[in-house]
């Protein structure tokens, strides 16, 4: 690529510039990125499909009444604390709407108050959060949950970073065994980090962006930048080792591993990119952050560390042991034959039992995913320690089912009588409140279900009420179904264009038709298995008492899509970082296996030391205090994981020993 050799001649001779202008932009990054997390919204919309029946209901609903369906805030306490948390609700003038008592509790003993404000969500969160401290009881509520999941985020990414950048330098000083060579990739980690935080704030004055991507996408900028820098680094000191000083090995490293970085860099923005087919504002929160990391991570590496490079020269591999310095060289040097070309040498020995092994494992992994069950965000994916998910537990422990998750009806007709009396008859009822009229011909009824929101008896009272004449619904369940159905429609379409680009790419990079399609299959595997242990993790809760959660008993509705995507990504870019250097080695006239080898011994301890690396940055997510972001923390960290362990170790050496001289079709051809 011409325009990475003008870069490594534009960073040899302004080197010190790079470095001086890399520390500049990070000091205004860190300026104005600092207030980033502070801005960022929450809300119920994230998670739901503005064109959807429940949507469209619930925002009717909402400009009629001036409320919307669902009460702001809960309070459940004992009688005469719920009596004087209803009377200094009464006096608020923020409180449009006050029910009190709404219910008791099955024993007798609690009372629920309900009061809905005029205004909503994070526009309210500043006075929730004081008028929740003031109040007797256990409170809750959507505008309190909703200002608790912010302040929540915010303290899961100051701890994620504390915990993640000491653990990330001591492994980048394990693998590189040395202190600068260390620094360097921590650094670009760092930089891309603050830039990460800028752009999101410029992003979102234009167009929110849900506080649930913040911990998420700041943890891939992390990861992404510090896997790439990993890779230019090594890269780097083995072409000093061979070339000396000077721009040679800049331009060098620059030509191969600055080339897989770019097309990795673009691989993964365009899984995130699959993402904005879907319409809910999560996902393309998700889609925007990624689009925007991932080229920024490729830019930080490419850009900052040719200039450090240029600037340090052999003095990439000072402060580091002599013993650890002949270690860094020896693994320098590509022609070693060491653990890992053994490694790939015993693979393709046996390439037929290997991959039918290592395949059954991963189907076997991923069998758990046959029986996963899937919720909507709410209250529960706080902590326990949290007000809002204390209210919500108590309302589902000690109060009637489906209290907590009453369907809202609209329903158009001159008189609602008939249509409430169909209502009432069907199955799964336990109660229906009186009428409200909202406009002429207008009116909303509220049904309490039998049955908890995510049961199948309320599922299908849903669709029975909705079925119905001039009756439309919407309420938790509701909003449920309607998602799903979003997005199980719009899968096909991303799945279509995750795959599309991603063979390009790959094309692109191997100039194979065959190397693109067995990429996509192995990543599939992959993926399956990471899903099953997602399942056994969250929805069976086997490490609450290692991961101090409560499982849900299923999961998030949006995460099997948002992990598809991001971790296909990832195995994707650890497929390219593999791919490359194997190709190299054909192309330079080395046989199939030879190549294959070759490839593994010289990427295989990178892609390790990569996806640990990666882990690290995303795996600290695991200490958030919100379900869901813990969710997809742990399971990118097992998708990267399995794919760098078994998937690139074992299934992709065996495969590629299977299909031998076809791995190069159609190319190999066209070179005869």
């Amino acid at each position: 690529m011409p325009m990475l050799a003008a870069l490594a001649d534009l960073a040899h001779r302004r080197s010190r510039a790079i470095a001086v202008g890399a520390l500049a932009i990070a000091l205004a990054a860190a300026w104005f990125g600092a207030s980033t997390p502070s801005r960022l919204e929450s809300s119920d919309n994230d998670f739901q499909d503005s064109s959807s029946e429940s949507f469209r209901t619930l925002d009717l609903l909402s400009r009629a009444t001036h409320v919307l369906p669902g009460p702001s805030l809960v309070v459940v306490a004992p009688p005469r604390e719920a009596r004087a948390a209803a009377a200094q609700l009464r006096r608020d003038p923020a409180v449009a709407r006050l029910q009190a008592p709404a219910a008791v509790s099955r024993d007798g003993r609690l009372v629920l108050v309900a009061a809905w404000f005029r205004t909503h969500g994070s526009a309210a969160a500043p006075n929730v959060s004081q008028l929740a401290r003031s109040l007797p009881g256990i409170v809750g509520g959507a505008a309190l949950a909703n200002e608790q999941v912010g302040r929540q985020s915010e303290r899961d990414l100051v701890r994620a970073e504390l915990i993640a950048f000491p653990l990330l330098l001591l492994l980048a000083l394990w693998i590189f065994r040395g202190v600068v060579a260390a620094l360097l990739p921590v650094a670009a980690g760092l930089l891309a980090l603050l830039l990460t935080l800028a752009l999101l704030r410029l992003v979102n004055d234009v167009r929110p962006i849900s506080v649930f991507a913040l911990n998420l996408v700041t943890g891939a900028a992390i990861g992404l930048a510090i896997d790439y820098s990993l890779l230019l680094v090594t890269r780097y000191r083995e072409e000093l080792a061979r070339r000396g000083p000077g721009r040679e090995p800049l331009r060098a490293t620059l030509a191969t591993a600055g080339r897989t970085v770019a097309f990795s860099a673009g691989t993964v923005a365009a899984a995130f990119a699959s993402l904005l087919v879907f319409p809910l504002p999560f996902l393309r929160s998700m889609a925007i952050g990624g689009i925007i990391v991932a080229p920024l991570a490729g830019l930080v590496a490419l850009v900052l560390l040719p200039g450090l490079f240029a600037l340090l020269g052999a003095r990439v591999n000072v402060l580091a042991p002599r013993r650890w310095q002949r270690a860094a060289e020896r693994a320098a040097r590509a022609e070693q034959r060491g653990a890992w070309y053994r490694f790939a040498r015993w693979v393709m020995a046996r390439p037929a039992r290997v991959a039918l092994g290592s395949a059954a494992l991963l189907v076997a992994l991923g069998v758990p995913f046959l029986g996963v069950r899937f919720v909507v965000v709410d209250a529960s994916v706080l902590p326990s320690s949290s007000s809002a998910r204390r209210a919500d537990d108590t309302l589902r422990e000690r109060f009637a089912p489906g209290l907590d998750a009453p369907l809202h009806l609209l329903v158009r007709a001159r008189s609602p009588a008939p249509t409430i009396g169909a209502i009432r008859r069907l199955t799964g009822v336990s109660r229906v409140a009186a009428p409200q009229r909202v406009a002429p011909g207008l009116w909303t009824v509220d049904v309490v279900p039998r049955t908890g929101a995510m049961s199948e008896q309320t599922k299908q009272l849903v669709r029975d009420a909705r079925g119905l004449p001039g009756v439309a619904a919407t309420g938790r369940t509701a909003w449920y179904l309607d998602t799903a159905a979003s997005l199980r429609n719009r899968l096909p379409l991303a799945l279509a264009l995750l795959a599309l680009t991603t063979f390009a790419l790959l094309y692109l990079v191997t100039g194979s038709l065959v190397l693109p399609l067995k990429t996509l299959a192995v990543n599939v595997l992959g993926l399956s298995a990471a899903f099953g242990m997602l399942v056994l993790v969250f929805q069976d809760g086997r490490l609450e008492w290692l991961l101090r959660y409560r499982s849900q008993g299923a999961l998030e509705l949006t995460q099997p899509v948002l992990l598809f995507a991001i971790a296909f990504g990832l195995a994707t870019d650890y497929g390219v970082f593999l791919l490359s250097r194997i190709k190299e080695a054909h192309d330079a006239g080395l046989p199939n296996r030879e190549a294959v080898a070759l490839g593994l011994e010289r990427t295989g301890r990178v892609i390790t030391a990569a996806a640990l690396l990666f882990c690290v940055a995303v795996g600290a997510f695991a200490t958030s205090g919100v379900l869901i972001v813990k969710e997809l923390g742990l399971g990118i960290a097992f998708a990267v994981a399995i794919d760098a362990s078994l998937v690139r170790a074992l299934l992709v050496p065996s495969l590629m020993a299977l299909l031998g001289d076809w791995n190069w079709w159609p190319r190999r051809q066209f070179r005869r």
